[in-house]
């Protein structure tokens, strides 16, 4: 499967790249709040993601029907870019990921040790970052774009100062 993330009118526009439709929107819930919601195209809550930080390596929870299932944890910053997924999916699976990157623009999407996918940042003409993510089909789960905006509120701010 293969998405496009990009960042339209204060939201969060997750796009099937193949047949150029949107499928989801990540939306900021409430003012100043570090909470956000992903839903479907019928406005649906999916999943939600709080936001926190602590010492520079900011820390992630995905809920579904608030109940928290994920947790991401930022391991390195800068040294060794990586974020880590640990938790149980909506059906009791363990699951375990890494987003690991050299270069915090080119992300592995790395499960259980395996490879299944990886998120590319891109720079648009209007300077703006949009992700590109390709994942195994069998890996896929509607979850899988909160890995995205993860990315970009953590290596977000240090793209968009490489393009200056």
């Amino acid at each position: 499967m293969e998405l496009m993330i990009s960042f339209k009118s204060g939201k969060y526009i997750v796009q099937d790249k193949g047949a150029g439709r949107q499928i989801y929107t990540i939306k900021k819930k409430g003012f100043g709040a570090s909470r956000y919601v992903l839903m479907d195209p019928s406005n649906y809550q999916l999943y939600s993601m709080s936001y926190f930080t602590n010492d520079n390596k900011p820390t992630f929870i995905i809920s579904h029907n608030d109940n928290s299932i994920l947790h991401i944890n930022c391991k390195s910053k800068f040294l060794d870019p990586t974020l880590t997924v640990t938790g149980r999916d909506i059906q009791g699976t363990v699951l375990n990921y890494e987003i690991a990157s050299k270069d915090h623009r080119n992300f592995n999407l790395i499960k259980d040790g395996s490879k299944v996918g990886f998120i590319k940042t891109n720079v648009t003409v209007n300077q703006e970052l949009q992700y590109d993510i390709e994942i195994e089909n069998k890996v896929f789960d509607d979850y899988i774009p909160l890995f995205i905006l993860a990315v970009d509120l953590t290596f977000g701010d240090l793209n968009r100062g490489m393009m200056n």
